[in-house]
């Protein structure tokens, strides 16, 4: 089913295979690229190909790499991109779909993990907001200039000044160097307008961030 039909929650799974990765983010109508080398994780999309190409992101808590625990709160995308590379690797991208709640995590045979998915709170995020809903753009442009500024990030501005509202602020909320819990509050912000009044906030905390980064 192509991204663009999933216009009903009743559309989307009650379960759905989930990929722990703490600070990476995926929004609706946001491409997330992957590189996928772990065994468990190139099973996951090899079952994925062969069903309905969804996969949730989600991002985790604590150190334990082999079983993280899991936040409250993900993204499903569906893999609408995949290549694999001589050395057995998989290139995918991810087009996000929609947010999901964390009902259950099931105890299944599968190496990778799956939950049930809740995705009741989440119908607007089949709907693209209107432009009129969103924040003024010289608003979280200003605010992102005297971040990247005290950060010495470099800025594609052409890019900002003319991407749209939504991608704008989708990129910049995963691009950012905020830490997992800013990253989440991010994710979680009820609506499209209120992850931009989030993401402004955030910019203006002066957040000291890496002197390296680079923010594409």
């Amino acid at each position: 089913m192509p991204v663009e039909t999933y216009r009903r929650l009743e559309d989307l799974p009650d379960v759905i295979p989930v990929f722990p990765l703490s600070g990476v983010l995926l929004f609706p109508r946001w491409s997330l690229p992957l590189n996928i080398f772990e065994p468990r994780y190139l099973n996951m999309i090899d079952d994925a190909m062969s069903g309905h190409r969804l996969i949730g992101m989600i991002q985790s808590n604590g150190d334990d790499r082999a079983h993280p625990s899991l936040v409250s709160t993900g993204c499903v995308g569906r893999i609408t991109s995949y290549s694999e590379t001589e050395d057995g690797r998989y290139l995918i991208s991810l087009s996000g779909i929609c947010r999901f709640h964390v009902g259950e995590e099931l105890d299944v045979n599968t190496p990778y993990r799956q939950v049930q998915a809740n995705w009741s709170d989440y119908a607007l995020d089949l709907v693209s907001p209107p432009e009129a809903s969103l924040p003024d753009r010289l608003t979280l442009v200003n605010s992102l200039k005297r971040y990247t500024q005290i950060n010495s990030m470099e800025v594609d501005w052409e890019a900002v000044e003319h991407a749209p509202m939504e991608t704008l602020i989708n990129a910049l909320c995963a691009g950012c160097p905020f830490g997992t819990v800013e990253k989440q509050a991010l994710l979680e912000a009820p609506s499209v307008a209120d992850r931009a009044e989030t993401l402004i906030t955030l910019l203006d905390m002066d957040v000291p961030g890496d002197d390296s980064s680079t923010l594409q």
